[in-house]
């Protein structure tokens, strides 16, 4: 059962803003390491989903937005050695030097591919030469450098498929991602045995996920919080568990969109996925005085569960995986808290697959908000259904036979099943990008 807290260890990293604006700064601040002299031109071939997310979303210690911005700050401020973290040391003359550069048209950003595994090819141009990197699978998983049309750094295919050990996509080999391998009853038993002291990391999660809801709730900025705070007594954390949990996690989804600059703990790659999966239970914790230990175990619960749905679907998928996979992951973990059996899980993962499964992912902004508000609302309607044995049947819709083949279906549903749907998303937003242009 190692196996499976390694790839929670390795799959959870700490990310600064929606995670696509920080790995394309993080490429092109990679690229700009090879080049001297001054700047000619940035140029970005984004896969649809990288596209997508960065498109409207807000950057981090910045009031611009995109990806054309993301690219420029990359360029003039990024640390790449704080991988997703980059744009920590963006300061107000970088976004002056950065919006400058856009305004002059030296950032060109391309959509290439449609589909859900992550591509960003990141060139810099400039008087002293011109260099490449691309990035795949994985949001800090180089695959090749290139300059003057020398390869500085290749890796084969089986080799880019794993990535780096902090960014490298759960264990993923030619037989299948390792999380696969598990079905829900081994996922349950690991999270209710495992050695205490092997799964205390995930903790770290919590401060700071919770870092970033407290920042949202000082904020006059984050509209949605605001609302939420009021409705939730004032108070942080109040006698209704499912307002606090309504209100942490959508408070910290809200600062991440906005831009507010402090990380949160990513899980499969996204910050929003990392605090659906966590925030809420340590709300129900908090409510009804749960043990540090029942909070971790369900919190690992969640994790992996998260993982195997987004293992089928894809990390950058037409569906909102915030809300299907992070939400279906915190619904198992709250079933789990609140006393449920292997059955209650299976019931809970029937009752989210039925409802809430074809929300669609139209990019990383303020939306993602009101997705995470559905989220948690779903979640905590199915697990209550669940607890009283309550459930949509296994005859039904796209429920299996088996929770992993329900699972499996839900992942079906966005990969391979929503790629026209990514299309048309993109075509709406590219429409409305040159018309607001105009």
């Amino acid at each position: 059962m190692r196996r499976l807290t390694r790839l929670i260890r390795d799959d959870m990293r700490p990310a600064l803003g929606v995670t696509e604006p920080g790995a394309i700064a993080f490429a092109v601040a990679k690229a700009r390491e090879h080049v001297r002299g001054e700047l000619k031109e940035i140029r970005l071939v984004l896969n649809s989903g990288m596209y997508k997310n960065a498109c409207t979303c807000g950057i981090p210690h910045s009031r611009e937005v995109g990806n054309e911005h993301a690219a420029a700050l990359g360029y003039v401020a990024a640390d790449a050695e704080r991988g997703l973290e980059c744009l920590e040391s963006v300061r107000p003359r970088h976004n002056r030097e950065a919006r400058a550069l856009v305004e002059a048209g030296k950032v060109k950003v391309e959509m290439g591919e449609v589909g859900s595994r992550i591509h960003i090819f990141a060139e810099v141009a400039a008087e002293g030469g011109k260099a490449s990197v691309t990035i795949r699978d994985g949001h800090t998983n180089i695959v090749r450098i290139e300059k003057d049309g020398v390869a500085l750094l290749e890796k084969g295919q089986k080799e880019a498929g794993n990535g780096d050990r902090q960014d490298q996509e759960a264990g993923k080999r030619e037989e299948g991602p390792t999380i696969h391998r598990y079905t829900l009853r081994q996922l349950y038993h690991y999270a209710k045995t495992t050695p205490l002291e092997e799964i205390r990391f995930i903790g770290k999660a919590f401060t700071l996920n919770l870092a970033l809801s407290e920042q949202a709730i000082r904020s006059r900025r984050a509209t949605f919080t605001h609302y939420l705070y009021i409705r939730n007594g004032g108070k942080a954390i109040s006698a209704d568990e499912q307002q606090s949990a309504s209100l942490l996690c959508n408070a910290a989804i809200e600062a991440r969109v906005l831009g507010m600059p402090r990380p949160a703990m990513s899980i499969t790659g996204s910050g929003a996925h990392g605090i659906i999966a966590t925030l809420p239970l340590y709300a129900s914790q908090q409510v009804n005085g749960y043990t540090e230990e029942q909070l971790l175990r369900a919190t690992a619960l969640s994790h992996l569960v998260c993982m195997y749905i987004k293992e089928h679907s894809g990390k950058l998928s037409a569906f909102c995986g915030c809300a299907i996979a992070a939400g279906t992951g915190m619904a198992c973990g709250m079933a789990l808290l609140k006393g449920g059996t292997l059955r209650t899980l299976t019931l809970a993962i029937q009752n989210m697959a039925s409802s809430i499964t074809g929300m669609i992912c139209d990019g990383g902004n303020h939306g993602c908000t009101m997705k995470g508000i559905v989220a948690v609302d779903a979640a905590y309607r199915s697990v209550a259904f669940a607890l009283q044995g309550i459930a949509i049947g296994s005859a039904h819709g796209i429920n299996g036979s088996t929770p992993e083949e329900t699972m499996r279906n839900m992942g079906r549903v966005a990969s391979p099943g929503m790629v026209e749907t990514e299309r048309v998303i993109v075509d709406i937003m590219r429409e409305k990008e040159k018309s607001l242009a105009k």
